[in-house]
């Protein structure tokens, strides 16, 4: 399983909506391992398939960091599909290193999503796992942390992205 560069912003497949994954087979399978490979190197609780390049639907999270294995999910073709409250927390992105942005997100999510064999699955998520499914979600969807902030902080963000990339260190 090797370790994914994980793609960092402005790159534009970051912004682009990802295709629904319609075969389930051993590349799809390679690619979930490979993602939690990465994923865990980084180390990150979650991680969409743009973050490495790659425009299929799927997304891996495990809020345990590889701590405890029946926590680790691989949703293929997830969608939220209920959401309830709403909160204001900090949060990162592997994708945006040393980038921490308080994003508003919903309190709790319902998901439907499949498994690696096509497997109807439906994942319930509060607190930080609502957080953390529903920003892996944007991710397939084209939508970035960044896009959830006000435009100042959006701005200040993007400014210090720049100021990196110049200097390179990003």
């Amino acid at each position: 399983m090797p370790i994914l560069d994980i793609v960092k912003y402005p790159e534009t497949i970051l912004a682009e909506r990802t295709e629904p994954v319609s075969e389930f087979d051993e590349d799809l399978r390679e690619l979930a391992a490979d993602m939690v490979a990465t994923m865990y190197a980084a180390p990150g609780i979650g991680l969409a398939a743009p973050q490495v390049g790659r425009s299929e639907r799927i997304c891996v999270i495990d809020l345990s960091v590889g701590e405890d294995p029946d926590d680790l999910m691989v949703l293929v073709n997830p969608r939220v599909v209920a959401e309830e409250g709403g909160v204001r927390e900090e949060e990162g992105c592997l994708s945006f290193p040393d980038i921490m942005l308080v994003v508003p997100r919903p309190e709790r999510v319902v998901v439907e999503a499949q498994d690696l064999d096509g497997n109807p699955i439906r994942v319930e998520g509060d607190e930080l796992l609502a957080r953390c499914l529903h920003h892996e979600i944007d991710h397939l969807d084209g939508v970035l942390f960044i896009d959830r902030v006000s435009p100042l902080k959006r701005d200040l963000a993007r400014r210090k992205i720049k100021r990196r990339i110049k200097a390179d260190d990003w």
